[in-house]
């Protein structure tokens, strides 16, 4: 196809990642999935036709390593979904120095150390860099100190990448998701479920949903549809942007919920 790209996946094996290859894969372009866990990677490469390469983005050397094998394999390098993330719950005081520095190293350093060895085959195709990032990047909620700080770190190393490679031809835009029914998403949720005395992840799924007007928990399809198009031509002229793909959360002004009678807060008495 003439529009056929080769594009790296970084988070490939499961959730947002997952659904991106798939629909990058069946529209016909060549796809390259990344991440630590070699297994999700396969199973994706043979439900696709992707190519697998199992790496740690944190690792410069392991970096250069998949740049060079989606040149080798494909000839060229046209995008990156900087997708690959983790979290570890805390506030400042609470937040140890290693799980600090293993959020950022992931969230973060990754994503900076991929851009820049890609850079050079980026710029010769005039290619696109979309972020997985997060509402959590423009807003802040409790216990949430490194991710926060992380995801906002990585939509500004986004913003300079348009501003200083823009004038070359290269794009680089930023998706920041809510609630997304992925694995890292499902775990948060049933931990969710214990500490609140809910009855499972689908009850937890719900109460931290209230607020978004859509009403639910978006899928990881949703959004892959969402970074295919920043990724394609039809996006030309769409650089440095953030796009919320939250069900309209962020759009919500939390000091007028009391006034939504539709919500009602947990533990409220039978009958209010």
């Amino acid at each position: 196809m003439a529009d056929q790209r080769v594009v790296i996946v970084t988070g490939g094996g499961t959730g947002i990642g997952a659904a991106t290859a798939r629909l990058l894969c069946a529209a016909g372009h060549r796809v390259v999935v990344s991440g630590r866990r070699p297994e999700p990677l396969h199973r994706v490469a043979a439900e696709t036709g992707a190519l697998a390469h199992p790496s740690d983005t944190a690792d410069p050397e392991a970096v250069r390593g998949l740049v060079d094998a989606a040149v080798s394999a494909y000839g060229r390098l046209d995008g990156l979904v900087l997708n690959a993330g983790t979290g570890r719950s805390g506030a400042v005081g609470d937040l140890s120095v290693e799980d600090w520095d293993a959020v950022i190293r992931t969230n973060l350093t990754g994503p900076f150390l991929l851009q820049r060895a890609a850079l050079p085959h980026l710029l010769e195709t005039g290619g696109s860099v979309v972020a997985v990032a997060s509402v959590s990047a423009l807003r802040n909620g409790a216990g949430n100190a490194a991710y926060a700080t992380s995801k906002a770190g990585l939509l500004q190393l986004c913003r300079s990448l348009a501003v200083d490679y823009g004038h070359r031809g290269l794009r680089a835009n930023v998706v920041c998701p809510g609630w997304v029914r992925t694995e890292m998403a499902d775990r948060r949720m049933a931990r969710f479920a214990d500490e609140a005395g809910l009855d499972g992840s689908d009850a937890a799924y719900r109460e931290a949903t209230r607020l978004v007007p859509a009403g639910r928990a978006g899928d990881p399809e949703e959004v892959a549809e969402v970074v295919g198009w920043l990724l394609s031509p039809a996006a030309s002229f769409v650089n440095g942007a953030t796009l919320t793909v939250d069900g309209g959360v962020s759009a919500v002004d939390p000091g007028t919920a009391a006034f939504d009678f539709r919500i009602e807060p947990r533990g409220a008495a039978p009958g209010r």
